[in-house]
């Protein structure tokens, strides 16, 4: 009589508990969940991006429709940054109670209503009123995807798995913007503003359709709105962890005030360019998409530390170029600019999830509020410096901000022993110094 196999040997624990479940490995690289995991958070990265930033490449025409100044126009980016950065805390409070999963689609149809609102704005109040209640909506996303990929991601690809979303959301301001800009021309902000909701709300039911179901998601594990609270202010005593976040609000705020203020510059002497030829210098997110992923692979040779050191020093070289008064330099610096900001952010974003082994969901939250407070404070100030001194002061404040991002990261963040891949405190940068660091 043939053998039968035998059952695996069972652990200690299971064999102390034998109704114990194993313990949630992740989706692996490769298999079909994984792959639906990535594809719909791309699609809400689409929905939420476009959305968020829908007037960035009309701001001259809105501003010139509505007889208002760059700073105020600017407020339609502001106001729906500050939206979503006051709300990701609510956010993921939320979704420790209802699941990732439901609350990202509560906030994707919120923020696809609200975005369609937008066009039949009366007055300009009005127009930054719903651009504030649309952030809020979107808060919903960013706050809850980075902790949802680590819950549900094998450990060995979540770095990987971060920089393949953080590249879906280049991809998805781009597209608003791109199709912004020529139906802006054409036909001015509000017809631009609503083909960008009907973009949006394409991806958002595509995001629907495609995400799995959490598994790796246990509400008794969150603890309760009061266990969400005391792991929030461990997060804020943890060095590292408010590295990262100012980190997000140096570069951020950097980031946005160049892309805000640069499309005034260019309608103006000497290059005089059209809305449509302004809108086509989003194209340089392009490299945002090459650079997350890039820089992702990068880390298990170089560490995170090194890898994002190195993306702030391409952000002010980036930079640098923009000083000429050709046009030509000035989009080369402008690609590799881009590319430096989201490498770097790709790693922080991912970064905060690895070194909070609990309350991953509030660690992102606190790394999207320092973010989008950056976003919305540093970019609406950066038009106060355009207008008062110029570009070139403009350019210059951007490169301190990631001059002090790089000084930051290099004392918080211990330094990778060359040629093994492990840091100083002897964990590897593939796992981010979880081990030497407390929840």
């Amino acid at each position: 009589m043939p053998r039968l196999p035998s059952a695996p040997a069972a652990s200690p624990s299971q064999a102390a508990n034998p109704a114990q479940p194993a313990a949630w490995a992740g989706h692996p690289k490769g298999s079909k969940a994984y792959r639906r995991i990535l594809a719909g958070l791309a699609f809400a990265g689409v929905a939420t991006f476009a959305q968020l930033y829908s007037t960035q490449a009309v701001l001259p025409l809105l501003a010139a429709d509505l007889q208002v100044s760059a700073a105020e126009a600017a407020l339609t980016i502001s106001l729906a940054t500050v939206g979503l950065a006051v709300t990701v805390l609510p956010w993921s409070f939320l979704a420790d109670r209802i699941g990732r999963v439901r609350a990202m689609m509560w906030g994707i149809s919120a923020a696809t209503i609200l975005g369609l609102a937008v066009p039949l704005a009366s007055s300009f109040a009005m127009l930054l009123c719903l651009r504030m209640l649309e952030g809020m909506a979107l808060g919903g996303i960013p706050a809850i995807a980075i902790a949802y990929l680590n819950e549900e991601v094998n450990k060995a690809h979540a770095a990987l798995a971060a920089g393949s979303y953080v590249a879906g959301t280049t991809l998805g301001g781009l597209a608003g913007r791109l199709v912004a800009g020529p139906a802006g021309e054409l036909w001015g902000w509000r017809a631009a503003a609503l083909a960008v909701s009907v973009l949006a709300t394409a991806a958002a039911v595509l995001f629907l359709v495609l995400i799995p179901r959490a598994q790796g998601f246990s509400a008794e594990a969150a603890g309760g709105f009061r266990g969400a609270l005391r792991t929030l202010a461990g997060h804020t005593r943890n060095p590292r962890l408010l590295a990262l976040y100012v980190q997000a609000f140096l570069l951020m705020g950097g980031f946005v005030a160049v892309y805000n203020y640069l499309g005034f510059r260019l309608s103006g002497r000497p290059f005089s360019l059209p809305a449509t030829a302004i809108s086509l210098i989003f194209l340089a997110y392009l490299s945002g998409t090459v650079s997350a992923r890039w820089a992702a692979g990068l880390t298990m040779r170089f560490g995170r530390r090194n890898v994002l050191i190195a993306g702030t020093a391409l952000m002010a070289v980036g930079l640098a170029l923009t000083l000429t008064q050709l046009l030509v330099p000035i989009l080369l610096g402008l690609l590799v600019f881009t590319g430096g900001f989201f490498a770097a952010h790709s790693i922080g974003s991912g970064w905060t999830g690895v070194i909070a082994s609990t309350g991953r969901a509030q660690a992102a939250s606190l790394y999207n509020l320092a973010y989008y407070l950056g976003s919305s404070v540093l970019g609406w100030a950066g038009g106060l410096v355009f207008q008062g001194l110029g570009w070139t002061a403009r350019a210059l404040s951007v490169i301190g901000l990631a001059g002090a991002t790089a000084v930051i990261t290099a004392v918080a963040h211990p330094r990778s022993t060359p040629g093994t891949g492990t840091t100083a405190a002897g964990t590897t940068p593939a796992d981010g110094g979880r081990s030497a660091v407390s929840g």
